[in-house]
């Protein structure tokens, strides 16, 4: 089997098969997504194996926004013996395949959990097999691509590769994020988890640094705000609701009694980070605009998406927000993990 596999929440797989499918139309590679409701994961098969490779070039890892994960799919195992998974597995890998590692894993969803304990002790056994028959190399190399191996049920399995320049690399492509005891909400883990995901780390080291200036529209209670205190920036938090008084105490945060919507600043802000529950195009409007009026250099904002049709909206907003930014813009979007029925835009003067 050729094509990709992709990982995407629970209930999201239609809107990663459209994403796909659209996307590869337009890369002009023939294909069709196979996806089942509830299964955590989405299948998009190509004719053969050149097709599956122009088509992993084409849709890079950083602009798929419904795939946590991004693999090239290389065969999917079925009726594996429970004694004996890992023949059927050595005997369906390319000859003179190399890899740096390998994972066991399974769908993030409610038939793939109960999975996670075969993926444990499965990846034991795995490692040590693909060592001995040389698919396995000794040394750590970059340049290497993982081996896939996802668990589907007990005899069922997909195998495939995952590029380390262009695929997340945390297993299930989750980033394991602790809500420590004085964030003061939950909403605090998407943006950590935005600034994890949606820049790299040469980005953060340099967007996010003492001293910068920040917005927060829709603060309270002041999870965002938060966040953007431990990177040690100044902040302007706005909302007419209270934010706790320990994120007022870091000294770094002003709080204005405002409407998100219609405040703007006095001077150009280093970043604008809004998570307002409201229609999102008019979201994406209104963070057109601060870019339209220079009112801030870099942003972080959430879309909340309808109960249909979030791929067209999705593809709408952003493609609206690019066009009334007015200015280059670079654009990266992602549902993210700790995300619900939304999505995470990050957003940058090109």
């Amino acid at each position: 089997m050729n094509g990709l596999l992709g990982y995407c929440r629970q209930g999201f797989e239609p809107e990663l098969a459209a994403e796909l499918g659209e996307r590869a139309a337009t890369a002009g590679i023939a294909g069709y997504a196979r996806a089942g409701r509830d299964d955590g994961h989405v299948l998009f098969v190509t004719g053969d194996e050149a097709d599956a490779r122009t088509l992993a070039r084409a849709l890079p890892s950083r602009g798929l926004v419904f795939a946590r994960q991004k693999l090239r799919l290389l065969a999917e195992l079925r009726g594996m013996d429970p004694k004996d998974r890992l023949t059927p597995l050595l005997a369906a890998l390319p000859e003179g395949l190399r890899v740096a590692d390998a994972w066991a894993e399974h769908p993030d969803s409610d038939a793939g959990k109960p999975l996670s304990a075969l993926a444990r002790s499965f990846g034991n056994a795995l490692r040590p097999a693909l060592r001995k028959a040389g698919h396995l190399v000794a040394t750590d190399d970059a340049r290497l691509p993982r081996l896939h191996v996802c668990f589907l049920a007990g005899d069922h399995a997909l195998l495939a590769l995952g590029d380390p320049r262009d695929s997340a690399p945390w297993p299930l492509g989750i980033p394991r994020l602790k809500l420590l005891p004085d964030a003061p909400s939950r909403s605090a883990l998407k943006l950590e988890e935005a600034f994890l995901v949606l820049l790299d780390a040469g980005e953060r080291e340099r967007l996010l640094h003492p001293g910068m200036t920040a917005a927060d529209l829709g603060a309270a209670p002041g999870g965002w705000t938060w966040v953007l205190t431990r990177h040690h920036l100044r902040v302007t938090s706005v909302d007419n609701g209270p934010l706790r008084q320990h994120v007022l105490d870091t000294g770094l945060v002003e709080h204005l009694r405002a409407d998100g919507f219609h405040w703007q600043p006095s001077r150009p802000l280093d970043w604008m980070v809004c998570d307002m529950v409201e229609q999102p195009r008019r979201v994406a409007a209104r963070m057109a605009q601060w870019f339209a009026q220079g009112w801030c250099r870099h942003a972080v904002f959430n879309l909340k998406l309808p109960m249909k049709k979030r791929w067209q909206e999705t593809r709408q907003c952003l493609e609206l927000f690019a066009a009334q930014a007015g200015r280059p813009l670079t654009v990266r979007a992602r549902q993210l993990y700790h995300d619900r029925e939304e999505i995470t835009v990050f957003a940058t003067a090109a």
